[in-house]
């Protein structure tokens, strides 16, 4: 009835619009619309808009009936963490430093707006939203100016003189000290780092964090990115506190320091005592369970995993495993499993005492101190501390007779993160754990609905015997199998996004793998710990020591038979596209989930209209990479950087490596007439190769006596691009000649990527994108102070001029 008189009511709009009146009769009684027919010249659009407009209406009352059950079941609280980490993320992208007074202002002028818009609910909505959002940018703002992290400027060999932090056991028989600057001398130091990490292949005996050492070391700059969009080792160390990175070029030697003043000696203390216990656990693992399952089952309790084996990591990621290394909810959650187990079994041996208290709350209590001190022993790194943040709201949740697993929980766990640390939202840590468990949350919560409609539709029939017991097995298997499939889902993006690779067989290594994980690795790690005071750790070691061999023999059987893992990077527009539709999909609860379909849409549609990079070069200037037509990645120098060429090897999504070859002796004009499109060719000082459009790419490896200036002026008038390793030289061939890329514009700007467009017959556009901003933001600052950056070459030192040798070391 309704819909009649909506249309009826539409159709009379509509004809009065064109002058014709339509009279309309209604039956009172019967409730019958009597409307004429519509004449048969009456406009299109007035057909159209009468069909439209009910249309229009029953969305529009499906939508405010939709958001009035969201907001009665609280999902709009669910997006504050969402706003306030779209503002953090918002603050990192910035191209330029925001000023603060820009950020007060903005808050000052959006809480003023949002007060005057009180009678407007949808501006004050909006309003109230961008609010939020740049309380997020001010957070992360905040948190920037908070660490202040000193980094060292360019590199530099010096003696050092340092308080150990820390001290981690390396696969290779190395040690990584993390240690507190005292003092640099010869040279001193102007701007030192406080804190720096360093390599040694030896350490003194009884070494333990506190003690003072002293050496020669050679300090370096966290490096940036390997390419645009991949992990910033500089980033991640100004927030971290690290301001240098570097080894002992002679072993360390103990030396006696002066103790911290005040209650700076106390913190450092405890400190110490800490790392002491987590290394005397670590030795302990590797003395009783041995090899390199000692080293895993020191990674999954102490979280020191400098030790494993690089092939037992690979075979892990291969396989999809690789998060059963990282200390995360997964073992938080297993280990409190285990308690709160432990202890209700044992409460239930006394049915008097557990009849009378709340032996429920007593065992989530004893969960939440033993994932206390599990956070402890882990190093308490950031993702133990998301972990056991997100474990404690919902234990104490259970503490006040609350639910304990539920989407609210999440946002207070994530809320307290960003607000804390907002720089960790950037990183594949925070992105891969909150979007697993939001999925989980969420598609668990859609298959109980779906459980209870199907059950509220057929009687109830108890199993007996061999099949109660087989459909326990089936509904354990498929409760894996569905856990590893959403969370897996969930996590794939970010995975693609962060390493360029994914598991196409991870479901499957999962499905066989977490059940060990789960009931026999995590299980008898908690209960060694618990027996280890009392030396009675030796059964329980063996069974994990079991458990840990069976999970890395699965790995390594799928590792073997996974074919190429490598995605291809992924443009950052449709990481962004599809994050929003999973955010929309897993705190939506109503039919408001179909707002993610576009969201998926343009996300599908940007990864397969994706263009991938066809140069690559390094920071340093020193290699340079391009792909061929066959996929494959060819390089200019026949020992590469390993770790730059893996990362590019995965973004361009290949295996196959071309090393270049040696022309010793040819001419520039020799090599540019015989380059080729499969390799680079080089002499002496240059390599060339030709691209498939036709560009030619030329590396100089040296500018001295090697590379005569004839050479020069050849290589400019006939390559395509150039990429000169000299900071010296700027602009040398010119506006007319080829495009050029000296070291030192990737020393201020960083490494470089180019993707190589044909406009027209003959002319070429090369679209260079770099992976730091300029000007630099906090955590880069430090570049502009490098040799490189000033136009210098390398230093060298000269006999009659140690004045100016030493100046030059100095930072």
């Amino acid at each position: 009835m309704g819909g009649k008189l909506a249309i009826a009511e539409s159709d009379e709009r509509a004809q009065f619009a064109v002058g014709t009146q339509t009279p309309e009769a209604e039956d009172a009684t019967q409730g019958i619309l009597v409307s004429p027919a519509r004449p048969a010249h009456a406009p299109v659009p007035a057909r159209i808009h009468g069909l439209v407009a009910p249309l229009g209406k029953r969305l529009n009352a499906d939508m405010r009936a939709a958001l009035s059950r969201e907001a009665a079941r609280g999902t709009l609280f669910l997006w504050l963490p969402v706003l306030l980490g779209s503002g953090a993320l918002a603050y990192f992208a910035l191209p330029v430093e925001p000023p603060a007074y820009a950020i007060v202002c903005g808050l000052l002028t959006l809480a003023l707006v949002a007060f005057l818009a009180a009678g407007k609910p949808l501006l004050r909505g909006a309003v109230l939203a961008a609010l939020i959002v740049l309380l997020g940018l001010a957070c992360a703002k905040v948190e920037s100016w908070r660490t202040g992290t000193p980094m060292l400027g360019a590199d530099v060999t010096t003696r050092l003189t340092a308080r150990v932090i820390s001290i981690e056991h390396r696969a290779n028989g190395r040690f990584r000290l993390t240690v507190d600057v005292v003092s640099t001398r010869r040279p001193q130091l102007r701007y030192a780092p406080a804190r720096a990490r360093l390599s040694a292949r030896s350490i003194p005996a009884g070494l333990r964090p506190g003690d003072g050492i002293e050496g020669l070391v050679r300090l370096m700059t966290p490096s940036g990115p390997v390419r645009p969009h991949a992990y910033d080792f500089s980033f991640e160390s100004y927030f971290d506190g690290l301001g240098a990175v570097g080894f002992f070029m002679r072993d360390p030697e103990p030396v006696e320091i002066e103790p911290l003043p005040g209650a700076r000696q106390w913190v450092q203390r405890m400190s110490s005592s800490l790392q002491g216990l987590r290394e005397s656990l670590a030795a302990r693992l590797r003395e009783r369970v041995g090899g390199a399952e000692g080293e895993v089952a020191a990674a999954l309790i102490t979280g020191m995993r400098g030790g494993i084996p690089e092939a037992y990591n690979e075979d892990l990621r291969r396989a999809g495993l690789a998060h059963v290394l990282a200390i995360s909810g997964l073992h938080m959650a297993l280990a409190a499993f285990t308690v709160i187990g432990a202890a209700r079994l044992g409460f239930a041996l006394f049915p008097g005492f557990s009849s009378r208290h709340p032996v429920r709350k007593y065992a989530a209590a004893a969960a939440l101190l033993v994932c206390f001190f599990y956070l402890l022993v882990s190093g308490s790194g950031v993702a133990a501390q998301r972990s056991f943040l997100m474990l404690a709201v919902m234990l104490l949740a259970l503490l006040f007779d609350r639910a304990a697993l539920t989407m609210r929980n999440l946002a207070v766990a994530a809320l307290a993160v960003i607000i804390t640390t907002p720089h960790e939202v950037v990183g594949p840590g925070f992105q891969m754990s909150f979007s697993a468990t939001a999925a989980l949350i969420a598609g668990y919560a859609a298959w109980n609905a779906h459980r209870e409609k199907r059950l509220a539709r057929k009687s109830y029939v108890e199993r007996r015997g061999a099949a109660k017991l087989i459909h326990l097995v089936l509904l354990s298997i498929g409760g894996i199998a569905l856990t590893s499939l959403i969370a897996g889902t969930a996590t794939t993006l970010y995975g693609v996004w962060h390493f360029q690779r994914a598991s196409p067989l991870a479901l499957g290594a999962n499905l066989a793998a977490m059940p060990v994980v789960s009931l026999v690795v995590m299980p008898s790690a908690v209960a060694a710990i618990a027996t280890m005071p009392l030396n009675l750790d030796g059964w329980p070691l063996a069974v994990m020591e079991w458990g840990i061999s069976t999970v890395m023999s699965i790995a390594r059987w799928f590792s073997e038979r996974t074919p190429i893992d490598a995605t291809g990077a992924i443009p950052l527009g449709a990481t962004l596209s599809l994050t929003a539709a999973l955010v929309v999909l897993t705190m939506t609860t109503t039919r408001l989930r179909i707002a993610a379909l576009p969201f998926l849409a343009m996300g599908f549609f940007l990864i397969a209209t994706r263009s991938l990079p066809d140069v690559l070069v390094s920071e340093d200037a020193r290699l340079v990479a391009v792909r061929t037509q066959d996929g494959a990645l060819a390089v200019n120098r026949k020992r590469p950087n390993a770790f730059s060429l893996e990362n590019w090897l995965r973004a361009e999504g290949t295996e196959t490596v071309r090393k270049p070859d040696g022309l010793s002796g040819a001419s520039t004009a020799e090599l540019i007439a015989r380059a080729s499109a499969h390799h680079f060719l080089c002499n002496d000082a240059i390599c060339v190769l030709r691209h498939e459009s036709g560009a030619i790419i030329g590396h100089v490896r040296k500018t001295d006596a090697a590379m005569p200036r004839r050479s020069f002026r050849e290589l400019c008038g006939a390559a395509d691009l150039v990429v000169i390793n000299d900071a010296r030289i700027d602009r040398p061939c010119g506006a007319d000649g080829a495009q050029t890329i000296t070291a030192r514009d990737l020393a201020r700007r960083g490494s470089a990527e180019i993707r190589i467009e044909r406009k027209g017959r003959d002319a070429l556009l090369f679209n260079i994108a770099y992976a730091i901003s300029d000007p630099h933001r906090p955590w880069h600052v430090q570049r502009q102070f490098s040799r490189a950056a000033r136009g210098l070459g390398p230093y060298k030192r000269t006999r009659n001029a140690p004045k100016e040798a030493n100046k030059h070391k100095q930072n």
